[in-house]
């Protein structure tokens, strides 16, 4: 995970904290709102953040108008 960019571990730290508060469901507008970041550079990264993460999964779950993402700890 060392290879990681600041955003990525910003990213993931967040994912962790809010998965560890019982949430599952997330959109990348959300998280992106929540971090400075635009949806983009967010639904971007999670596939790779979810190869690169040993104790997460992040699944893409659904699209209607944007892609809702489910997220579990591994």
């Amino acid at each position: 995970m060392s290879d990681l960019s600041e955003e990525d571990r910003r990213i993931l730290e967040y994912l962790r904290d809010r998965v560890a508060r019982g949430e599952s469901y997330f959109r990348a507008k959300n998280i992106a709102s929540q971090l400075g970041l635009s949806s983009k550079q967010v639904g971007a990264r999670l596939p790779k953040l979810d190869e690169a993460s040993d104790d997460v999964e992040i699944e893409k779950w659904g699209r209607a108008r944007s892609t809702t993402w489910r997220v579990t700890r591994s």
